[in-house]
């Protein structure tokens, strides 16, 4: 009598036995989410992302996160913020991209490598360690919170790394609001190239809304367009970044640069891919987006989705957030949030001026 050959298929027994373990986590996540979208709509000046990490951080420190919760939100900082980032790239233009001209093109790219690199140089002068300084440099450099979040999966820091880097391109991004217009005016700088300005060098999408709608609607038009550039180049920052950890664990770093308990430094088993796939959704999502073939309610849905997303991971994130360690990594973190947040406002409006 010939036996069945195993089935390799999950049963719906079998899926739930998996998921379950998982469903505590995910209900807080989900109730913490609703939260902090309710804190942007009642409070829009504060990003739903920023509030839901601090709303993470919170509970987790005064003991509200229980254990069984843990599994799901260790599953919650991983899917859901790479389908975000996907998301991210609906809210693209390649055609406006292009439409900037090859100068302006050439500032902002050069502003965002110039910024990573002097970023990551000044980091390892004030001694911060490297997955820290690279997260506070991709946050920065690019596109804030969202940034901070996608890096990290290519470099590999822990919790309170990525907490200290939103903190600071939030803190800073938010005080950029009132100067760079005021900073404009004093230049006397036109509306095109004080919006250019701000898009190339404030740090969240929200924090260049709002700075370059408080000028006018040239201003906020421009911002945008040199913002989502800025967006675009994330994707081979990306891979740059996982090409980096790549070497640094075939050198024998491991993961987190840390040596093996022999005191010789271990290789890491498992290599980050070189091309991570939620990349390559961002760039396919980021192609789709720029067609102008999907309606302004997709559009419209799609942008809700990603910041849902993208709060979630945040939150759970947020779960993993240990303050006394992050209150004892002092005042250089801070230090090196003021000095790249110069530097980036200083290059580009030296660039842009040339150019313009």
């Amino acid at each position: 009598m010939l036996k069945k050959s195993p089935s390799f298929a999950l049963s719906p027994a079998r899926i739930r036995v998996r998921l379950a373990p998982l469903l505590p986590g995910t209900v807080l996540a989900a109730a913490g989410v609703a939260a902090a979208m309710g804190v942007h709509a009642l409070v829009p000046g504060a990003g739903a992302l920023v509030v839901a990490l601090v709303l993470g951080a919170v509970l987790a420190n005064v003991g509200l996160v229980p254990d069984r919760a843990l599994p799901g939100l260790k599953a919650a900082a991983k899917t859901p913020m790479r389908a975000g980032i996907v998301l991210l790239g609906l809210g693209l233009s390649l055609p406006d991209v292009l439409a900037l001209g090859g100068p302006v093109l050439l500032v902002v790219a050069g502003g965002l490598v110039a910024t990573f690199g002097a970023t990551v140089a000044m980091g390892r002068v004030l001694g911060i360690g490297p997955e820290r300084r690279m997260l506070i440099a991709a946050g920065v450099s690019v596109c804030g919170a969202s940034a901070v979040a996608a890096a990290n999966d290519a470099v590999g820091g822990d919790d309170d790394d990525v907490a200290t880097a939103v903190a600071l391109v939030t803190v800073f991004g938010t005080i950029a609001i009132p100067v760079l217009p005021a900073l404009a005016a004093a230049f006397g700088l036109g509306p095109d190239l004080t919006g250019m300005w701000i898009g190339a060098s404030v740090h969240e999408v929200g924090q260049v809304a709002a700075a370059a709608g408080a000028v006018g609607g040239t201003a906020l038009a421009a911002a945008v367009v040199v913002k989502l550039t800025r967006v675009v180049l994330l994707a081979p920052l990306l891979v740059a970044l996982g090409m980096w950890r790549r070497r640094r664990e075939a050198a024998g770093a491991g993961p987190d640069g840390a040596a093996g308990a022999d005191g010789e430094r271990k290789p890491s088993l498992r290599r980050p891919p070189l091309v991570p796939l939620f990349v390559v959704g961002f760039l396919a999502a980021a192609a789709l987006g720029g067609t102008g073939w999907l309606p302004g309610s997709v559009l419209a849905v799609g942008g809700v989705l990603q910041t849902i997303l993208l709060s979630a991971g945040l939150f759970a994130m947020g779960t993993g957030v240990h303050l006394p360690t992050l209150a004892r990594s002092g005042a250089r973190p801070l230090a090196l949030g003021a000095a790249a947040s110069a530097f980036i406002a200083t290059a580009t409006l030296g660039g842009l001026t040339a150019v313009a």
